[in-house]
């Protein structure tokens, strides 16, 4: 009898960047710097000798209460001459994430050191060439935009949804998640996901915008999502989700702010960010 051959597998639907083919360029060229001056700056500092200062310790969990914390972490990423990011807030969560990284994740005895994954990842963004300078060497970075697998000065940028990726269990010993969250991703499945994927005892660090009294977005869209920024309400209702996976909330809940250091100016909002750090049990 003819048998019916097995169906051929779909190719996965690959997102459009955001912003355009100009846009594209210009993130491909500032993608470009980064990672040769990463490389540059490696390679030299390696020559000269001695161990990399550290970022100062800041809170795991915490919320951009005023300007002067991301001028400040502008500041300590020129002193640790780290590159900074071109969108000067997001160095103050970047800054955070890359602290709490160092300080609280264990170092296994596996070769490579700490494994970290960058989740909805940027090329051009600073959390993965900031640990890179840091020598760690089992770096990843995945991202619904991504396409073939490239490589930046030994870190891997792959395709991947950060809800449903093909990583093995317990594959990283943290996971960062910078500025993704508010656009569109299924919460649950995110931290069911991230809990997943860490060790025992590994991390999750996510940054997101956030506002103690939101301002009204309706109509406002950017990426081809309404632009949300996160309620009190609904921060506590993931750090509650997140405990349902395993995920302990590490430090303490910050969700007031005096001023609204963050501004867009394409949709000409005011808010700030928070920064949440999740434990794994175990």
């Amino acid at each position: 009898m003819p048998t019916t051959p097995d169906p051929v597998p779909e190719a996965p639907v690959r997102a459009a960047p955001p912003g355009g083919r100009a846009l594209a360029v210009a993130k491909r060229l500032a993608e470009h710097a980064l990672w040769t001056r990463v490389a540059v700056q490696r390679r030299w500092e390696s020559r000269r000798g001695g161990e990399r200062s550290r970022p100062a310790p800041c809170p795991p969990t915490d919320v951009l209460g005023r300007r002067a914390d991301w001028e400040a972490a502008v500041a300590e990423c020129r002193r640790l001459r780290l590159p900074l990011h071109h969108d000067r807030p997001k160095n103050w969560d970047a800054l955070g994430a890359v602290a709490t990284v160092l300080d609280l994740c264990r170092v296994p005895s596996r070769p490579g050191g700490l494994a970290v994954l960058d989740a909805g990842s940027a090329r051009y963004s600073p959390v993965l060439p900031w640990l890179r300078l840091y020598g760690l060497g089992d770096l990843v970075g995945n991202n619904l935009e991504f396409g073939t697998d490239v490589r930046r000065d030994g870190v891997l940028f792959r395709y991947g949804d950060i809800t449903a990726t093909d990583f093995p269990d317990g594959r990283f010993d943290a996971v960062t998640c910078m500025s993704v969250i508010e656009h569109g991703v299924p919460l649950e499945p995110f931290l069911a996901e991230s809990a997943r994927i860490l060790a025992p005892g590994g991390v999750l660090v996510v940054s997101t915008d956030y506002d103690q009294d939101p301002p009204d977005t309706t109509g406002i869209t950017m990426y081809g999502q309404q632009v949300h920024i996160f309620s009190p309400d609904e921060i506590r209702d993931l750090v509650a989700t997140a405990g349902r996976h395993g995920l302990a909330l590490v430090g303490e809940l910050a969700l007031d702010h005096a001023e609204r250091p963050v501004h867009w100016k394409r949709t000409g909002l005011d808010y700030t960010f928070l920064r949440l750090t999740f434990r794994r049990a175990g």
